[in-house]
């Protein structure tokens, strides 16, 4: 269209003209950038980008409804407290009361200092609960270890609820709550390990059983949101926040070969 009018735009005319409306950004408040906006979700996640060899880590909220992004912001740190302040101002500008997330940690009081509801990915606890099962069960066939003969528990039984779990896991039913609870109290008598000493199966599926447990409401929380028609309206991953990181920063990242300027 420019070569039909006779209008010549170099390359280089864009990239200053983009560069000079990115200096703009930073200062301009998000309440402005997304004033209208509304979602009674919010996605949330993070990635780190290498820019002029050094990390940084970007915090990039979607609307996991249409999967929008909503913003990408560069964070000072990880931590919980820094999250949440990050979360904050998003979610009341766009009238936010559900987050969505990975698993990680520091994601959780993020929403529960917000009072927000939260759901964590059913696809990374599910992936990494499948790990930990496979590992503990092939830990427990070699019959090398004494810790579940110190709580009573004969390997068949650690077998079978360790398969329970994975089940479980799949499954992901609300009132499924009570027997992941059950198998939590089996192992709950479970030592810690002493300094120096390696950690036993026993303790380790305590400690699995345990963080399901109280995940459980986190990772079942689309099942009970449902629409007029009794459809969930969320899907239970985290899917559309990891397609804004992919298509928005990594893809760019990569043939750019890293950022030249935050």
């Amino acid at each position: 269209m420019l070569e039909a009018l006779g209008v010549y735009l170099s390359k280089s005319s864009v990239y200053r003209s983009v560069q000079a409306a990115g200096e703009a950004v930073p200062g301009m408040k998000q309440q402005e950038l997304l004033k209208g906006y509304q979602t009674s979700a919010l996605g949330a996640d993070l990635t780190s980008v290498k820019c002029k060899g050094q990390w940084l880590t970007l915090g990039v909220t979607v609307d996991p409804l249409t999967g929008w992004v909503l913003s990408i912001d560069q964070l000072p740190a990880e931590d919980a407290q820094t999250l949440q302040k990050w979360i904050e101002p998003i979610a009341e500008t766009v009238g936010a009361r559900t987050l969505v997330t990975d698993d990680a940690d520091a994601l959780k009081p993020a929403a529960d200092n917000n009072g927000m509801n939260h759901q964590v990915c059913k696809s990374h606890v599910g992936r990494n609960t499948d790990e930990l099962i496979a590992s503990l069960s092939q830990t427990i066939q070699l019959g090398r270890d004494t810790s579940l003969a110190n709580l009573h528990i004969e390997a068949s039984q650690a077998l079978a609820d360790l398969c329970r779990m994975g089940e479980l896991i799949h499954s992901r039913q609300p009132e499924q709550q009570a027997e992941v609870q059950t198998l939590y109290e089996r192992y709950a008598l479970a030592p810690a390990p002493t300094k120096g000493a390696s950690t036993s199966v026993a303790y380790r599926m305590r400690n699995l059983f345990l963080d399901r447990w109280n995940l459980w409401g986190r990772l079942t929380f689309y099942r009970t949101w449902k629409d007029s028609a009794g459809n969930p309206i969320l899907d239970g991953t985290n899917n559309a926040t990891e397609r804004a990181i992919g298509w928005w920063i990594k893809e760019r990242y990569r043939t750019m070969r890293g950022y030249k300027r935050q």
